[in-house]
């Protein structure tokens, strides 16, 4: 009689325990509808790690892509910075270079205006330069006052005429005769063989002021 009674406390318990398993599998399934374990469960959160770290590489190539193209944009813009002080150095330097030759050439023309001046001047001074030396062959030896003033006058004006520039072309008898330098008036038999070609007489002086000549000497040549 014991034993049946302790068969059927066992009995109940074990019922009561599957009644408590099935209570907690509605509880579960309540709390569950569609039947997803947790498996299922845990692949989306892997599906949404995966999402999550797609979007951060996509943000980092795009702010990589994005500090590229401002590195290349200032690598660009020195670059044009550089082209442009490159230029104004090279127009800077075509300016000095300019204005140099404008101080050279106004210099000059100064310097020419100036000659061309003297030039005027000077040709219109040489006839008288020519009546002092006719005067000073002219007049008799035994006249030594009257040669000794001349002589002193003449003396003064070739000084002044020197001071400004103006030379005498030194030719005499026997010098070659050179066609840049010398006019020939007329040639003459030569009374020496060795003046044949070369100059006989010199017939009016020349002179030049500076490095140019301002009147050519008149000379007679040999043939």
């Amino acid at each position: 009689m014991t034993k049946n009674k302790d068969t059927v406390q066992k009995e109940d318990i074990k019922k009561k325990m599957t009644e408590q398993e099935e209570e907690q599998s509605k509880a579960k399934q309540k709390n569950n509808p569609s039947g997803d374990t947790d498996n299922s469960s845990n692949t989306e959160d892997l599906d949404d790690n995966n999402v999550q770290n797609e979007d951060v590489k996509e943000k980092q190539n795009a702010s990589e892509a994005k500090s590229e193209s401002s590195k290349q944009s200032e690598k660009s813009l020195e670059d044009k910075l550089k082209d442009e002080i490159q230029a104004q150095k090279e127009k800077y330097m075509r300016l000095v270079a300019e204005f140099e030759n404008y101080k050279k050439r106004t210099s000059k023309e100064r310097l020419d205006l100036f000659k061309s001046a003297n030039r005027e001047v000077m040709q219109a001074l040489l006839p008288v330069v020519d009546d002092f030396n006719r005067a000073i062959k002219n007049i008799s030896s035994d006249d030594n006052d009257q040669l000794k003033g001349i002589k002193l006058i003449h003396n003064k004006l070739n000084d002044t005429l020197k001071s400004q520039g103006l030379t005498e072309i030194n030719v005499k008898e026997g010098d070659k005769f050179d066609a840049d330098i010398h006019e020939a008036v007329t040639q003459v038999p030569a009374p020496k063989p060795e003046l044949k070609g070369k100059i006989v007489d010199v017939v009016e002086k020349g002179y030049s002021l500076g490095d140019k000549i301002l009147r050519f000497p008149k000379v007679v040549t040999g043939k």
